[in-house]
């Protein structure tokens, strides 16, 4: 007998992380295991390993506190190695006293939505949105997603009004509304969001009196021509932050998924203080912060890896575009991130599909149903792993018919 709060996340267990675990217990290798699952749906980066294997493997000394009891919120050197890093990438001076470090993005996506959060109280997210988000935001906090609906004409762009749009519907069905949670870059779509529209969306929440939860775990994963620009840029926010939460971490943009090492910053003095309260429950070994800390304390290595990570995240979409094109498979094209959108309605129903794509051709896609896609028939396609394995992949779903 369990609880009902433990019976209800094992029931919202994400889609995703079943079937990763179901197919890399028997991975496709071209001599070994040339029938075996290939895993194109879980967003790893695994093009840089031997641009991380030197520094990590390399000796150093390992001193009593990085194995001892540490602040459980993160340490202070790793969190000001964090601070200065973001302070580039958000284009704004970040105090790393207004950070939280904790097990992953996904543990920073928990707190947040807990601290802001009662039972039944809701988020609005854009819709398709990163499909852990039904877990995550409402897993423990016991909120609920209302999704803002983007339209497929304008290749899912971030839309104001349609966020708008669900914070007035959700109260006028009685429903409290205390966030809009968007991905910037966007997972699934990898739309890199212009500044207009970032200021739209920080316009409608204040006018409506909510917070904003910005995931910008993609934020040094950009690849096409338009920049990054985070919700606490100057140039998209004036005056007071206290109510911008945004979430990174080390999965994404370094590769480091495995090490599940996430931060929140917030400027709100109460929002600060229950989330270092809640990060007790989701701390990070002092080992291994004391790994990430001397991993960015080399300021020019970091900046050669972030820019020779983006070229290689330019090549992976380009080789899996020409893959998809081969094969007559329209998609949203990314400016980040490692995934593609792509539209493969025209083949078969969606859950159909999804099931043959798994069971027969033994590929692995997340199906849009799972990200709260407007439409059926788009899946999320993680590109960034063996070229080889793209291709093999589009080769068996190209057979199914």
């Amino acid at each position: 007998m369990v609880s009902r709060r433990a019976a209800a996340l094992t029931a919202h267990a994400p889609a995703i992380a079943a079937a990763h675990l179901r197919v890399e217990q028997d991975p496709y290798d071209p001599q070994h295991n040339p029938a075996g699952f290939l895993n194109l749906g879980t967003a790893e980066n695994r093009l840089v390993w031997d641009l991380l294997s030197p520094k990590l493997a390399a000796a150093r000394e390992i001193c009593p506190r990085e194995v001892r009891y540490g602040p459980l919120h993160g340490s202070v050197r790793l969190r000001t190695a964090t601070a200065q890093l973001l302070s580039g990438t958000w284009r704004t001076p970040v105090d790393p006293n207004q950070l939280v470090v904790v097990s992953g993005a996904s543990a920073a996506l928990d707190v947040i939505a807990s601290v802001l959060c009662d039972p039944d109280e809701a988020i609005v997210v854009p819709a398709p949105y990163y499909s852990a988000l039904d877990v995550l935001l409402t897993g423990r906090s016991g909120a609920r997603l209302t999704p803002a609906l983007l339209s497929p004409a304008s290749g899912f762009a971030l839309d104001a009004s349609a966020i708008e749009r669900a914070i007035v519907q959700a109260r006028k069905d009685g429903v409290t509304v205390r966030a809009v949670a968007i991905t910037s870059p966007c997972n699934p779509t990898g739309n890199v969001h212009p500044v207009a529209a970032l200021r739209e969306v920080l316009a409608v929440a204040e006018r409506h009196d909510v917070d904003v939860i910005a995931d910008e775990i993609y934020a040094n994963s950009v690849f096409g021509a338009r920049p990054f620009v985070s919700v606490l840029d100057p140039l998209v926010r004036e005056g007071s932050r206290a109510r911008l939460h945004v979430i990174w971490g080390f999965a994404k943009d370094f590769g480091l998924s495995g090490l599940k090492v996430g931060v929140l910053h917030t400027e709100h003095p109460e929002v600060l203080a229950a989330a270092t309260a809640l990060a007790y429950f989701a701390p990070v070994s002092t080992h291994t912060q004391a790994l990430l800390a001397g991993l960015l304390d080399d300021q020019d290595w970091v900046a050669g890896f972030l820019k020779e990570n983006q070229s290689r995240l330019a090549d992976s979409y380009d080789h899996a575009a020409g893959c998809l094109a081969d094969r007559g498979i329209p998609h949203v094209r990314p400016g980040a991130g490692f995934t593609i959108w792509a539209d493969l309605g025209r083949r078969l129903p969606e859950h159909q599909l999804w099931q043959r794509m798994l069971d027969e051709a033994r590929v692995n896609l997340i199906p849009g149903a799972a990200f709260g896609g407007p439409e059926p028939g788009w899946f999320r396609l993680c590109h960034t792993t063996d070229p080889g394995h793209v291709r093999e992949a589009l080769r068996r779903i190209g057979e199914l018919s």
